[in-house]
This record gives structure tokens, sequence and C-alpha cells, in this order.
């Protein structure tokens, strides 16, 4: 009920009249001045109601004179009236009249009755009504009445002395309450803040409001007694205890902790008042040791003494939870003195509240949040957090040291230096705490036989505190086993559950709530906390800061722990932490705590191997997990490492005598060991490992492969198996018998496959980074997998392999972004050497790629290209691996893709079709035929469904095929499938054209974009001619194979595919044919054939046997190229007007001969004459008529001419040639007129072919120069073939065919009849010698020659060939030429020529001379010669060119060398030909001769013709001796006409004839008129030999010149005195002769020829004086005259010769004489007329 409503006033005032009409009865006997006031009172009150209407008010103005005779009441120290007067002034109180300075009056007299001992409750009550109903008590009054409370809190009454506790507690708090009102009155008023002074002094409350100084004051003086010193305001206190005013204090500052951090006088307080007096106060505490005497500290309490201690513990708690933000430095040396008390030389009650203590901080992760932001975070400061959490640490491992062992203790300075472990205990035996079967144990902490059992001390995160709250106790209390390591425990499961959740909660605050992907939460929380650095920070430096501590005493606490729950609790607190430092990106924490989570899933000691040995990655990482702290574990065993310059220690685990065997296998290890047991304990772990995996995968990152190692190991030992699609099974009961599950386990492991299964399944809600880990992770694993594997044949782990192609399977949708990594791996596996590991790495990529293919995947395959070609990489890839059963498991999996998705392949055929083209010689036959399987596959049912720009690999694939060298009928099949490809293209052209034209533009465009040229084989050609050209490309490869069956099959495939589809061609098209495909498949053939080997080839395997002209490699070369050449040569003749019409056709036709060139001049017999047949073949080309090779091919192709055929000098077009055709034409034409440009092209084409017929001509003709038995001799057919392969050239050259043309060709013509012939082949061309038969070869020469005479003749005036327009001029000066060459060839007949060195026989003797050379007998060659010449010379006398080149002093001066050999020459017929042919040729001759005589061009021709006369006439060779009379005979009837040729041909005209050469004949006349005698011969003989006939005519001849009547010129005269003079000279000779013979032979009759002759010259005497008779005297001159006269006694002399004809003869002879018995009459002058 209100104080202030109208009732209660009236009662108020009623009520106090009541109380001092009772006081006045009180006192009406005793206490009268006390009666009287309260009268008097009665009427004030009385007055006051009656005069006012706010009673109250008015009350409380006068309420020092209403209070008064109260006051004076409990003056009286009369217990019943002091009741009475508290009551009333209570009741004053309560409705609140009662003024400032009542107040102070009634605190004075309760002061009075405290002293006095009087009413102490009731005192009390008024004291707490007064302060708390109103604020008027203040300042002085108001100590005054908290220092009444204070000493009645000492009264010797144990109920006072409580009530006034409670009632002190209360006031004090009342204080503090007014001073936090009063601020919420002052909020809105903005004050002046006060100068601080520079040195505030500690009474400075000047500045604060009244309440806010009268707690100022009253905190202070509370400072001062717990310190013991006087208080400044509480005057009149006697007496204090610390206890108690550390409880006050700690409430105070418990309950108003908005006063000291809003008023800085108060804060200062704090600072310079009370955190100095708890430091004080703690100093017994930190100097004290165990066990060690008392030290001399001079503070009052030597011991750690319970009570304050643990109160001074409470307040820091308080400090450190409200004003950590003020107390900054203060709180670092609280919580350094925390960590100190957890010291094992510290009592345990200490330790137990120093835990506790800690446990308060623990359960407030904002406040370790803090804690890590103002120490850890600072760069000098202590790292407090770390150290609490490694105080922790240290805490938990030193209670499991059992004390009294003696060693010295360990101290953990604040600084964080390490004090180093002492020996480590021998690992004791079986743990204290045996646990029996049937009974639950208590759940404990067990570890090196040290029993610690679990209490439950707190519900999870809250901080209740046992002993802290023990404020009654004054001794120590006796603490539990256990109970410290359940609170420490609690701490560390509260912190980790602190700092995880509040982290946790900022992270997902951080990012948005919408999203569910926790992987965008990493990214978003990774991206938030990159805008606001501090934040992350913070949360990197808390776990930085505390998780090696954790990690440690957790990793103790599990390997110790023997109850489920805990072990779970434990586990929990690692996956969280785990889980944490993966969301923060940290790394080393994070797979630090995962390492420790896998040792402890692996058997004990296992985990030590696996985690150190080589085997694992894990060794290499261990070191980088920890760097920390150093936990000192003496008596544990452990792996400690040394990381910047700090020990850090992992704790393996140690005995398991308390852990439940669940299963025994055998480890995963290189070498066979033991087997090694899993506990059930191994197995929680492991759910908690598959947990981690399951939940948090996605911040796993690299950890992911200690997961999966682990998992890996654990798998192996419970032996599960991989099956279909890599799901694991149980198995291996079989295999294993080590294997050992209990029935527990047995019944998990399914559930365990499973979850397996479902972790992998569960990779398809990871995102994109964290499912690469995994990958990354698993394909690691795989590694060492193999790196186990190698090098024996031991089952291989195949648990990553088979969880590599589990994750592919269920991430078919984003298969794109793992596909790389896992194929990758995927692909080395297959490379294993272990068959098992490889043919499941097969297996995996195989069903991947299918499966890949079957996905429905989103847009669809046909879609995106390239996520096809992605997917079908593997399968390409697995091409480079050597393993035959890998490779065969891939070309099945072509072949089902094949059948399964061969139509919707499309972009994925290159790579299809280039892993079924990834045969290489060394796979075996069994692979190739299934990729060739494949490959027939494709030809026959794909090629038109796949993109046409896959046929070139098609095409290309066929060609490998070709080229393998395993298996031969493949090779010729695949050859087969290349003409039946040619045939689709034939077929389908058009579609196909149009749809590479499609392509090719697409690529142009793109080309350009990136500013490239396009990249594609034959490139300038238009698509479709590319596929064709590629075709022959790959046909041409096979050409040159080094099988002779694949050559020959191919070469026929080229040329049908040329011959039957090259209509198709763009024309320029067929330049690339011609040059990229035809003339580089001869560049290769030849130069294969030039380097093949000479060595026999036995018969080809088994039964096969081998031609003898194919038994050597070089001679099955040679048949490719023949082949080759003539397939070139026929293309060239067949398509000759299409060819033509491209740019460089000239180019062409030259490389073309230059190859037949080539051939023709190789060393091979059967090349050579094949060169040969296909010059003849291009050169039967006639030119093309215009029309006849297809009207429709050029109205098509339309190209332009691209170089003008005759001034055009471009590229491939010699200048020489249009020059030197130019100047030929002009030269021969006058330049009158040009030929049309078809028909300059073709004789330039000609030409081109003469030079090309010429060079191989020179180069097989030209003599060996060493006489080397080796030099190679062409053969007779080949120089034939050469040879008559000129006529048929000759015809399209003649028109400018010039001198040195012919002078070429003479060379030639020499060259090739001087070729000698092999023995060998003698038997087959020689005739035998008496057939004077022409072999072919001479007969061609001599056509050849034919053919040109007969185009000069026809050239000749009068006579044109409509072909030759040219003038006849150019032709004849040929002539002389043409006779000097057969004129050579005449000389054969007695001069075989020389070839070189060679040494040559005539005979072929097959027995002794096997490899020796045969002439030819070139007699019948030269003699058809001769007849040639004279032929010819009869046709061509009269030419100028024949006069001017003197041809007949030739053809004598040749003729001269059988005539004068006569009977030595080789056959008697050349002699006779000779001497008819010059008869033949001087009877035309002669008369050209006389016609020219006065030009001089004769003139050396006469003394020729004489030598020839007199070497025959007078031949220095005797006839054979078996010659016949009748054939001598007939050979001087030859020498006759000779005679009678001069005598008819010569003499008559001697007049045209130098006289020397009449002087010659005439001497020669002479000389065969004249027989010198030989006596060696018979009778008959002389007859015969002494040629009687031959003189005869010869005598005739010269006395024919004698009658001299016709002579008309003086040059007449000059012969006929020649011959006279001659006459005259041998008619002597012979007389005198005679004479003398007569005179000798005595009895003996003359020989008969003597006899004749003297009668013959008696005759021709006679008739000489006739003639002289006739002629005119001036013709004869003196000198013959005297000849004649000196005649006469020469006759006279011969008067005595017995013959009766002599003498008749001699009679007629002397008769004319008469006429000289007298001188003439006419006068000679010097014997001229």
């Amino acid at each position: 009920m209100s104080t202030s409503t109208p009732e209660a006033v009236k009662k108020l005032v009623d009520n106090m009249q009541t109380d001092l009409r009772s006081l006045s009865m009180e006192c009406k006997k005793k206490f009268p001045p006390v009666k009287e006031a309260a009268e008097s009172g009665i009427v004030k009150i009385k007055t006051i109601a009656a005069r006012n209407t706010g009673i109250l008010a008015a009350l409380k103005e006068n309420s020092a004179e209403v209070v008064q005779p109260f006051l004076m009441g409990c003056g009286t120290k009369e217990p019943k009236i002091t009741q009475l007067c508290l009551a009333a002034i209570q009741r004053l109180m309560t409705h609140e009249v009662v003024s400032e300075a009542a107040a102070g009056n009634i605190i004075n007299m309760l002061w009075q009755l405290m002293e006095n001992g009087l009413e102490e409750l009731k005192l009390l009550q008024t004291v707490l009504v007064l302060l708390t109903t109103n604020t008027v008590a203040h300042d002085e009054a108001l100590s005054k009445a908290i220092v009444v409370c204070f000493r009645l809190h000492f009264t010797k009454d144990n109920i006072t002395n409580n009530t006034a506790a409670a009632t002190v507690r209360q006031v004090v708090t009342v204080v503090f309450e007014r001073m936090v009102a009063e601020d919420e009155r002052h909020k809105g008023i903005i004050e002046q803040p006060p100068a601080v002074q520079g040195n505030s002094n500690r009474r400075s409350s000047s500045t604060l409001r009244p309440c806010a100084k009268d707690a100022y004051m009253l905190f202070q003086d509370l400072c001062q007694l717990v310190n013991a010193d006087a208080p400044y305001w509480l005057a009149g206190m006697t007496e204090m205890t610390r206890t108690f005013g550390l409880e006050l204090l700690e409430s105070v500052l418990n309950d108003f902790p908005q006063v000291f951090l809003q008023h800085q006088e108060f804060s200062f307080l704090l600072k310079e008042r009370v955190c100095p007096l708890v430091i004080k106060l703690f100093s017994p505490n930190i100097k004290f040791r165990q066990g060690s005497n008392a030290t001399s500290s001079p503070a009052p309490v030597e011991k750690p003494y319970f009570p304050i201690c643990m109160r001074l513990l409470r307040v820091v708690s308080v400090l450190i939870k409200h004003f950590y933000t003020l107390l900054v430095t203060e709180c670092e040396i609280f919580l350094s003195l925390l960590v100190k008390f957890l010291d094992g030389d510290k009592p345990q009650w200490l330790r137990a509240v120093a835990v506790e203590s800690i446990h308060r901080l623990c359960v407030q992760p904002n406040l370790l949040r803090s804690f890590c932001q103002s120490y850890d975070m600072k760069q000098h400061s202590t790292k407090v957090f770390r150290d609490i959490v490694n105080a922790l640490g240290s805490f938990i491992q030193s209670l499991f040291i059992v004390p009294n062992v003696g060693n010295p203790a360990i101290v953990n300075t604040p600084a964080g230096a390490a004090g180093a472990g002492g020996p480590a205990t021998a690992q004791s035996g079986p743990g204290a705490a045996g646990v029996s079967g049937g009974v639950t144990p208590q759940p404990a902490f067990e570890y090196r036989g040290t029993w610690i059992p679990i209490m439950t001390v707190t519900v999870q995160g809250n901080a209740k505190a046992t002993y802290l709250e023990m404020l009654d106790k004054v001794e120590p209390p006796s603490i539990p086993e256990g109970y410290a390591m359940s609170v420490a425990f609690s701490c560390l499961l509260d912190l980790v559950r602190g700092i995880t959740s509040m982290l946790e909660k900022e992270l997902g605050q951080s990012a948005p709530q919408t999203s569910p992907d926790p992987a965008m939460v990493q990214k978003q929380s990774s991206e938030q906390s990159d805008k606001e650095p501090g934040t992350r920070a913070v949360w990197v430096e808390m776990v930085n800061a505390c998780w090696c501590g954790l990690l440690a005493a957790l990793s103790l606490l599990l390997d110790a722990s023997t109850d489920e729950t805990a072990t779970e609790n434990i586990l929990k607190a690692e996956l969280n932490m785990a889980s944490l430092c993966g969301r923060l990106s940290l790394v080393t924490p994070r797979d630090a705590f995962i390492t420790a989570i896998c040792k402890a899933s692996l058997p004990p000691h296992y985990a030590l191997t696996l985690l150190s040995s080589s085997a694992s990655t894990l060794t290499n990482k261990l070191p980088d997990y920890i760097c920390g702290k150093v936990l000192a574990v003496p008596t544990a065993t452990y792996t400690a490492f040394s990381i910047q310059g700090q020990n850090v220690q992992i704790i393996s685990p140690s005995s398991e005598s308390h852990q439940q065997v669940v299963a025994v296998g055998q480890p995963l290890t290189v070498q066979p060991q033991g087997t090694v047991v899993l506990t059930a304990k191994n197995i929680q772990c492991m759910r908690t490992l598959l947990n981690l995996a399951h939940c948090h995968g996605t911040v796993l990152g690299t950890s992911w492969q200690l997961v999966l190692a682990t998992l890996q190991h654990l798998v192996w030992i419970l032996g599960l198996k991989p099956g279909s699609g890599g799901a694991l099974k149980p198995g291996r009961a079989v295999e294993g018998p080590s294997t050992v599950l209990t029935t527990a386990v047995m019944t998990d492991l399914p559930v365990i496959a499973n979850i397996l299964s479902r972790l992998f399944e569960s990779s398809q809600h990871l995102d994109d980074v964290s499912l690469h880990h995994l990958i990354n992770a698993l394909c690691s694993l795989s590694m060492e997998a193999m790196d186990m594997a190698y090098g024996n044949n031991k089952e291989p782990s195949l648990f990553a392999v088979a969880k590599l192609l589990e994750t592919g399977l269920v991430n078919m949708d984003r298969i794109e972004i793992l596909w790389r990594p896992l194929t990758g791996h995927l692909l080395e596996v297959c490379q294993h050497p272990n068959s098992r590991m490889r043919e499941w790495g097969a297996e995996a990529v195989t069903a991947l790629i299918k499966s890949g293919l079957v996905y429905k995947h989103e847009p669809a395959l046909s879609q995106n290209q390239r996520l096809q070609l992605l997917l079908l990489n593997p399968l390409k890839e697995l091409s480079n691996i050597v393993h035959a059963d890998i490779r065969q498991k891939q070309l099945e999996c072509v072949l089902q893709i094949l059948q399964s998705q061969g139509d919707s392949l499309g972009p994925g055929w290159p790579l299809v079709l280039g892993v079924i083209g990834a045969i290489r010689n060394d796979q075996g036959e069994s692979l190739i035929r299934t990729a060739f399987q494949c490959l027939q596959l494709v030809v026959t049912d794909f090629l038109p469904t796949m993109p046409c720009t896959c046929l070139q690999i098609v095409v290309d694939v066929a060609g490998s095929f070709g080229l393998q060298n395993q298996e031969l009928n493949i090779s010729l099949t695949s050859i087969g499938l290349l003409w039946n490809i040619s045939d689709h293209f034939f077929q389908r052209g058009e579609t196909i054209e149009n749809e590479l034209d499609k392509e090719e533009a697409i690529l142009e465009k793109q080309a350009k974009e990136k500013g490239v040229p396009l990249n594609r084989p034959f490139h300038p050609a238009p698509p479709f001619d590319c596929l064709w050209l590629c075709l022959y490309a790959t046909l041409g490869e096979l050409c040159v194979d080094p099988r002779p069956a694949v050559r020959k099959s191919a070469g026929q495939t080229l040329f049908s595919t040329i011959t039957a589809h090259g209509t198709l061609l763009q024309q320029a098209t067929w330049h690339t044919v011609v040059w990229k495909v035809l003339f580089h498949l001869l560049d290769r053939v030849r130069k294969s054939s030039t380097t093949a080997d000479k060595e026999k080839i036995e018969s080809g395997g088994g039964n096969i046997l081998i031609h003898h002209s194919r038994d050597t490699a070089e001679k099955q070369w040679a048949e490719t190229w023949v082949l080759t050449l003539a397939g070139v040569a026929r293309i060239f003749n067949t398509r000759r007007y299409l060819l033509q019409s491209l740019g460089d056709f000239f180019k062409a036709w030259e490389v073309l001969l230059g190859h037949i060139q080539s051939a023709a001049l190789s060393k091979n017999n059967e090349v050579s004459l094949a060169a040969l047949k296909s010059f003849q073949e291009i050169l039967q080309i006639v030119t093309p008529v215009k029309d006849s090779e297809k009207p429709d091919a050029l109205s098509a192709v339309n190209m332009p001419i691209l170089i003008d055929p005759v001034t055009a000098s471009g590229p491939g077009r010699p200048l020489e040639r249009t020059d030197s055709l130019g100047e030929r034409l002009s030269r021969y034409n006058g330049a009158e007129q040009i030929p049309p440009p078809a028909e300059i092209e073709d004789s330039a084409l000609w030409w081109s072919a003469w030079n090309a017929w010429y060079r191989i001509g020179t180069d097989s003709t030209k003599p060996p120069t060493s006489s080397a038995k080796l030099a190679f001799i062409p053969s007779q057919p080949f120089l034939t073939a050469l040879i008559q392969i000129f006529p048929a050239l000759y015809q399209h050259i003649k028109t400018g065919f010039s001198m040195d043309d012919l002078k070429k060709l003479g060379v030639i013509l020499h060259g090739a009849v001087s070729v000698p012939i092999s023995s060998d082949a003698s038997p087959f061309i020689l005739p035998s010698y008496t057939e004077a038969v022409l072999t072919s070869l001479q007969e061609a020469v001599l056509t050849s020659l034919d053919v040109l005479q007969k185009t000069l003749y026809n050239s000749a005036p009068g006579k044109e060939l409509q072909a030759i327009c040219v003038g006849p001029e150019s032709m004849q000066v040929m002539y002389p030429a043409i006779f000097d060459q057969l004129l050579l060839f005449v000389e054969f007949s007695c001069k075989p020529p020389q070839y070189g060195k060679l040494e040559t026989k005539h005979v072929a003797n097959a027995k002794y001379n096997q490899a020796e050379w045969v002439a030819l007998n070139y007699v019948p060659f030269a003699e058809k010669s001769l007849e040639v010449v004279s032929d010819l010379y009869q046709k061509t006398a009269c030419h100028k060119a024949v006069v001017s080149e003197k041809v007949l002093k030739k053809i004598i001066k040749t003729l001269r060398m059988p005539l004068s050999l006569k009977y030595a020459c080789p056959s008697e017929s050349t002699w006779k030909l000779a001497v008819s042919s010059l008869l033949k040729v001087l009877s035309i001759g002669l008369p050209v001769a006389r016609q020219h005589a006065s030009s001089g061009k004769f003139d050396t021709m006469w003394p020729e013709l004489a030598n020839a006369f007199e070497d025959f006439l007078f031949t220095k060779s005797t006839p054979p001796d078996n010659l016949s009379i009748q054939e001598f005979q007939k050979n001087e009837g030859i020498d006759v006409e000779v005679v009678q040729l001069i005598s008819t041909e010569i003499l008559p005209f001697a007049n045209f004839i130098p006289k020397e050469f009449v002087g010659q004949i005439m001497a020669m006349l002479n000389k065969g008129s004249i027989h010198s005698q030989s006596s060696s011969f018979t009778e008959a003989e002389i007859d015969i030999r002494m040629r009687e006939e031959f003189s005869k005519v010869c005598f005739e001849t010269l006395l024919q010149f004698s009658f001299s009547n016709k002579i008309t010129t003086p040059q007449e005269g000059y012969i006929s005195r020649m011959a006279l003079s001659v006459l005259l000279k041998r008619s002597q000779d012979v007389l005198h002769r005679y004479v003398e013979d007569e005179r000798l032979s005595g009895r003996c009759p003359l020989p008969r020829q003597q006899v004749t002759e003297i009668i013959f010259v008696l005759k021709a005497i006679s008739t000489l004086m006739d003639s002289l008779k006739k002629t005119q005297p001036e013709n004869v001159d003196a000198n013959t005259w005297a000849q004649v006269i000196a005649l006469y006694p020469t006759l006279v002399e011969c008067i005595t010769c017995s013959s009766s004809e002599v003498s008749s003869a001699l009679k007629e002879a002397l008769g004319p004489f008469k006429d000289f018995m007298q001188p003439p009459v006419t006068k000679v002058q010097n014997g001229e007329s």
C-alpha cells in the first residue's frame, strides 16, 4: 500500500500520536522530560495535520522536532522504551518523512545504543530501514551508520554477528545502488568533466556527486581494511577480518561492475588499490613449495591459507570477468598466477581451486577471445591464452605421473621456456585396475599403470565449482581422487566446445544464412573475414594458441580413456577442432588433430610405423604439424620433434591392457609382418574418422590424405576388398587365414563398408575445391600403394583406385572439374608393373569413360563437344602405355564404345581413331589384330556417319596399319581398306566436299581472329582435295615400306586411285599431287634403292623360295623403283593436258626427266632399262588436242593460266629456256612468225627432254676411268633403248636442232657403240664372227643418223615438209657433222673403239673368262655406215656446207685406212667395200671438186686422194697365202678399176687440178707399170702375182695422156708433158733392163711377163712417136725431144733379142725415128714455142 494516499497519511498521523502517547505513558514516572516532549510532539503533529494540506512534506520539514521525543526515549536506555521508539522511528522512515538533520540525529542515537550494546538486532534493522527507504543519510551520517553495522558484526553474540554481516552486505549494496540510481537520474545531463589533475590523489572524490562520493569513500575504506590499514571515512572501526573484507569486495565488484567502468575515480581505485592488494595477498601461495620449509616471507600469513586464497581466487575471477578491459596488465599477472597454481608442487587443494577458477574462465569463450586479443596477439606480452591451455595439458599429464618417483618437479615458466622431461620410466605392465569381466567398470583414465576415475563434476558448459564455494571452511578440505582430473577434463571439453561454437557462430553469421552449401559458406566467410581482417586474425590466433596444448592433452586422454563416453567426447572435441581449423584454413593444426584421430584408429605401434615409415606420406608432414610449447611427459613414450627451437611431443598410445580386442588382421606394409590387433576403441575412432570425412569433407583439404591413408590401412586390416564400381565388400576370409574378426566387428563390417561407400557418395555434395582435395588425396594414397606394390607380387591395396572410381562415378554431373586429376592418376596406375594393380587402373579408367559417355549430361554430350573430348582423352592416353593387357582393355573399350555409341561419337572420332591408330610394332600381333578389327568396323560401318573432318584421320590410321610389320596380311588388307576409303570419297564426293568447305570457312575465320595462318597439311588446296592428297601421301608412305609385297600392293593402289579418281581433284591440286606425292615418292624410292643392301637374302622364312632376280634388297627395291617410275610416267602421259595447264609443268617435266635420268643412270640394269621405257612413254605424247581430255573439266575448274608461258620467268621456269628457245626461234625464223604458245611450251619440253637424254647418254656411255673390275657397264638392251628414243625425240626438236646438239648426239652414239658386252650376255647378242649382222644397238644408231639425214634431205630446196617451215640452210650445215660421225663409225672396221681402259676380248670363252667383257664385231656396222656415207654423199655432194667443210677429203682420209690395210683388214669385205665406195664417191665428188677448183676448198683433198691411191695400189700388206688365183685376179680387177677412174675422171681434167697432184698420179702410174723382180716366185705364181693387167692399164693411162692432140690450154699441155716425161723415163728403164736380162740369160728365154712388157713398151714408143708427130712442135719441149732421141740407141741395142714378137715390135718402134734424121725448121727458144 502506497504511503502517500490520504488514508495512509491519516493512519500515519494517528499512529504517531498513539506512539507518542505510549511514550509519554511509559516515561511518565521515570523520565518526565521525555513525557513532556512526547506530549508537545502530539500537539505539534496535530497542528501540522490541521494547517497543511501537504501533511507529509510538512512533517518532513519538521521531522527534527517530530523525531526528538523518540530520540530522547532511546536515550533512556530502557529496553521497552527503546524498542517502542525505534519502531516509531522506523515508521517515520518508512513514510520518508525524515529530513537530513533528523537522520543525523537518529544515527547519533543509534551509535550510542550500539556503544551501549542495546537492542543490537533492532538497531541493525533501523539502520537498514533508514538507508534503504531514502537517501537522506549522507557522508558522515552514512559512514557512522555503516560503522555501527560493522561494529555489531564483531560482538560476542553469534546471531548478532551473522545478522550484522548480512546487514553490512546489504548496506554496502544499498550505497552502490544509490549511486546507480543517481547516475540514472543524471543520465540526460551532460556534465562538463572536471579537469583531471596531473597527479590524481586517492581522495580525488571532489568531482563526484553525493551518492557516488559515499560509495567511493566506502569502497576505498574496504580496501584499506582488507589491507589492515586504518579507514579514512569509516571512523570508529575497531576490528575487521580479511575474509569478510574480501567477500565484500567481491560482492561489490560482482554486482556493480558498471560503476567501476563508468567512473574513472572508481577505475582508479581498482587499479591503484584492489589489484596491488590482491597481488600482495597472493604472495605466500606463490612462494610456497610443498615439502619445503617455511620461507622467510615477511607477510603475516606464512603458509597458504585456504579461506583467503580461495576468496582471492574468487575476487580474481570477478576482476577478470568484469574489468578485464580496464586491468589488462593486472589480469595478465593474475592469469599467470592461476597457471602457476596448477604446478605439481602446490598443495592439492590449491591446484583444485585453481582448476575450478580456470574452469570458470573456460566456459566464457568471449573472455578467452579477449585474452587472446590482449595478450597472445600483442608482441611483447605473455601468451596467456596459450599458457592456460598448455597448463591444463601439463596439469593433466602431471596427474598421470606417480608422484614419488623422485624426479625433480617440472615448472612451466610463464615465458614459455621449457624444462626437459626426466628419464622416462620403464613401460609399466598391465594397469593397476584390471577390470573383471562381469562388472561394468567405473569410467576412468588409465595410463602407464596410473588409474584415475572420472567423476561427474559439472553439467557441460556450466562451471559449478565445489571448493571455491566453501566460504565457511577454514581448513583446506581433502580432495577426492580424480576430482582435479575430471575438472581439467571438463575444462578442455568446455574450452573446445566454447571456442568452436563461438567461432562457428561467428563464421556462420559472417556468411549469409541462405547459402546451404558449406563451400559457399566457407568462401563467403573467407571473403567476409578479408573485409574485417581483425576478427579473422583473432580466430586464427585463438586456434594457433590453443591447438598444441589441446592436442597433446586430448591425445593423452584419448589414449588413457577406458570409457566409451569419455572417448566419444574426446574424439568429438578433436573432430570439432579439426573442422574449425579446416574452416579457418589452418592446415597444420587441422592435420595434427586429424593425425591424432588417425593414430587412435590404428593399432598401437602400427600408428608409429605408419606415421613414421617411409611408406607413408605422413612422415614428412608430422614435424610441421606441431609448433608449440613443451608438454613434458616424463614417463610417456613419445615421439619428439624440435621445431623453431622448441620441443614437441606426440604421445603414442601405450598400454592396451584395458582395451577389448575386436579384430586381428595383417598390416598393410611392404614387408610381410605378423598380425596386428584392432580394439573397440580403434573402431570407435574409425567411426569418428568416417564421420569427420562425411560431415566436414569440405574443410579437410589436404588432410584427406591422412584420413584416407588411415581408412585404407583399416580397410586392409579388416580385409575389405573392392568389388564392381569400387564399393568395398568384406572379403579375404579365404586368402588371409591370419585375419580374425570377432562377431561384434563382423556385424559392424557391412555397416562400416556402407559408411565408407556413403562417404564417397557424399562427395557429390562437396564443393569443387574439396572434391579436388579428396581426389588428390586418393591419388597420393594410390601412389603409395603403387610404391609398395613395386618389386613384389603381393596383393596390392586397391582401396584408393576403387574409391577414385567410386568418386568419379557419383560426381558424373560435374565430371569436368575432377576428370583430369582423376584419370591422370589412373593412367599412372595403368603403367604399374603389378598386374593386379594395373588391371584395376585400366578397369577404373574404362569404366569411367564408358559411364561418362552414357551419362545424361546437361547439356547433352552431342552439344558439349569439349566434355566429350575430355571424357575420351584418357582413352587416348592409354595408348602411351606399353603393357599389352592395358592396351587390350583399351581396345576392348573402344570396340564397346564403337558398338554402343559409334553413331553419336561426333567430335570424339579423332580421339577414338587416334587410339585405334596408336599401334606400335612392339605390341605383338594380337593387339594389332584387335585394333585392326576396330578399324575394319569403322571403315565398314561408320564412314558415312563420322564428321568428314575425321576421314583424313581414318586414312592416316589405315596407313599406320599398313606400316606395322608384325602381320603382313594386315598390312596388305589395310591397303585394301584404303582403296575402299577412296571409293567412299568418290561416291560421296559432293557431300564430303560441302561439309569440309563449311568446316574450312570456320577454321579460317578462327585463324584470322587469332592472326595465325591456318595450319593443315597441303593447306592452300581445297579441303576435299587435301583429303585425297592425304590418301595419296599415305599410300606413298606404304610405297616405301621395307616389305616388297606391301610396296608393290601400295604402288598399284596409289596409281590406280590417282588414275581412277584423279578427275575429282581441282586443277591446282594436281600441282601438289605432282610435287608432294609423286615426286616425293620418287625421291624416297630412289634414295632407298640407291642405298639398299646388296647382300643376298636367304630364302625368306620357312619354305618361301625367292627368285634369283629378287634375292637382294637392292633387287627388290629395283622392282619398286621400276613400278613407281612407270606409274608416274603413265600419269604424266595420260593427264598431260591437265598438267600442262598448271603453271610449272615445265619444272615438273624437268624433275620427272631428272628422275628418269637418275634411274637410267642407276647401276641396275632392270631400273635403267625401265627408266628408258618410261622416257619412251612420255615421249610418245602427241600434243593433245585441246578438247580431247575432258571438255567439262576446264569449264568446271575455270582456272586462270597462272603463268604466261613464253615471257614469264617465274619460279620453276629457268630463264635459260625462254631465252635459248627464243633465240633459236628468231634465228631460224628470221623472227617472222612466232608459233602459238602451246607449241613453244611444247618445244621447251622437248628440248628439256633432249637435254635429259643427252645427260643420260653421256653419263651412261662415258667409259670408266679406272680399270677396276667392278666398273658398271650399261647393257646392250639399255643402250639400244636409249638410242631408239632419239628418233622419236628428234621429230619434236628438229626445228631447233643445231650443230652443237648434233655434236652432242655424236658423242653419245659413238659412246654407245663403243660399249662392250659382258661375256654372260654375249651368246645372246653377238652374232658369230662369220655372220655379218648388225646388233640392234648398231641398227638403232644408224637409224638415228638416218632420221637426221632424211630430215635434212627433205628440207633441201624444193622438198618442204609441212612440219618444218625453216629455211634449208640451217639444216645443211649439219651434213658435215653427220659425215664426221659416220666416218668415225667406218673407222671401227679397222680400229675397234676402246671403252676406257677396259680390256676386251674378241672371243667369249665362258670357261676361263667369265667376268670379262667382249667387244662387238664392228665390221658389219662400219660397212653399213660406209654404205650410208656413200649414199648420203651422192645426195649432198653439191651442198655448200658439204663443199666448204671438205667432206670429200674426210671421206677419202677415212677410207685410206681400210684401203691401206687391204689384206690386213679384219674383214676382207671391208676394203672391197671401201674401194667401191671411194669410186662411187669420187664419181660424184670430182666434178664438184673441179667446179670449185678456183675456191681452194678442195686443195687439201688432192694430196689425201693421191695418198689413198698410193696406199691402196701399192699396199704393204701381203695377200694371205690361201688366196686362190681367181680371187687374186678379181682383186687385180679392182686395182684396174681404180686406174681407169684416174684415166676417166682425173687426167682428162688435169688443167683444173693441182700440178703436184697430177705429178703424184703420174709417178704412181709410172710405179704401177714397173715390176721389181723377186726371184722367189715360181713361174706360175709370178704370172699371177705380177698384176700384168694392172701394169698394162697404168701404161695405157700414161700413154693416153701423151695423145695431147686435144690440148687446148697450157694446163693440159703441162699434163701431157708430165705424162711424156714419165713415159719416156719408163721406156728407157724397161729397155735397159731387157737388154741386160737378155744378155745375162743367155740361152734361157726371159719370163713371159717381161717379154710382154717389152713388147708393150715398144708398142707404146711407136704410138708415142705418132702422137709427137701430130703434136704442135711448140707443145713439146726440148726436154722431151732429148728424151725421145735418147731412146734410139737403147732401141738399137734391143735388135739382138731372140724373141720374134719383140723384133716385130722393135721394127715398128724404130720406123718413126726417120723423122728425126734432120733437124726441124722451127726455131725453138728455151724449149717453149
